[in-house]
């Protein structure tokens, strides 16, 4: 086979592999639509995983907001002096971890967190044949395990998100304000100023969509293990790559989308 050949069959072959993926992702989507219309939710578990989730998480997403903040606040202050805008770091730093940092690593640091953990938990009592006793029970798998997960996750994504950004902006300003003795009214009335609603409402939105699919990839990579052991450890290790690389392919496409509806710069 010749080298186009054979590059052609390889591109068609990834092709393919993802139009699979997307179809069983579909169907799994399908099934959490009906288990949500039928009503019945479980509202024990889905507490259960908003302690999990929500609770859990906070340590390791106000680590990364804060230090993000901080950092990001240190690097834009060098540059906005050369051109004597020191005064609007805070705008800057504010509207970036409203509209993208603050989401985007929260997100990142979820699917690292939870997202690993669903898939080994699940995964675990698939390949344990947990899930195939939940049936002979006649109890769906995706009302018991996904559905409390999915709500959970839908719940407490936009508050990590909010406490992501609260505390990136409170370590931003206590860098220029203890670090390079800004004075505070001019740090927090140009953030007042040049941050509005918007900017907080997509970073909300943001957190909402990325919590919905790193459930749905996580719990799929969960049902689908198999082989025991090894297959656990490679699908939640799947669960966390493939909701990173999502994460990041859709906020692309979500920045894009949301900046029609909240142009970014109107007040």
């Amino acid at each position: 086979m010749d080298a186009p050949a054979g590059l052609l069959t390889f591109t068609g072959r990834i092709f393919l592999h993802f139009l699979t993926y997307l179809g069983q992702l579909s169907a799994l989507m399908r099934e959490l639509i009906i288990a949500l219309r039928s009503g019945v939710w479980r509202l024990k578990l889905v507490a259960q995983q908003v302690v999990a989730i929500g609770y859990g998480s906070q340590a390791v997403v106000i680590v990364t907001g804060a230090f993000t903040g901080a950092v990001f606040t240190f690097q834009s202050y060098g540059k906005f002096k050369d051109f004597g805008m020191e005064t609007s770091v805070g705008a800057v730093v504010s509207v970036a971890l409203c509209r993208e940092l603050g989401p985007v690593l929260a997100g990142l640091m979820v699917a690292g967190r939870v997202g690993a953990a669903m898939a080994a938990d699940i995964g675990t009592m698939k390949v344990t044949e947990q899930v195939d006793a939940l049936r002979v029970m006649g109890v769906h798998p995706v009302d018991y395990l996904v559905l409390p997960r999915f709500l959970a996750m839908m719940i407490s994504m936009p508050f990590l998100v909010a406490e992501s950004v609260s505390f990136g902006l409170i370590a931003s300003y206590m860098v220029m304000s203890l670090g390079y003795d800004m004075p505070s009214a001019w740090y927090l009335t140009h953030l007042v100023d040049h941050t509005n609603m918007d900017d907080l409402k997509i970073g909300m939105i943001k957190g909402f969509i990325f919590g919905m699919l790193i459930t749905l990839i996580a719990c799929h990579q969960g049902l689908a293990a198999e082989n025991g052991a090894v297959g656990v450890g490679a699908g939640t290790t799947r669960a966390v790559v493939i909701s990173s690389l999502v994460l990041l392919i859709v906020n692309f496409f979500l920045s894009i989308a949301l900046n029609y509806i909240y142009p970014i710069g109107t007040v």
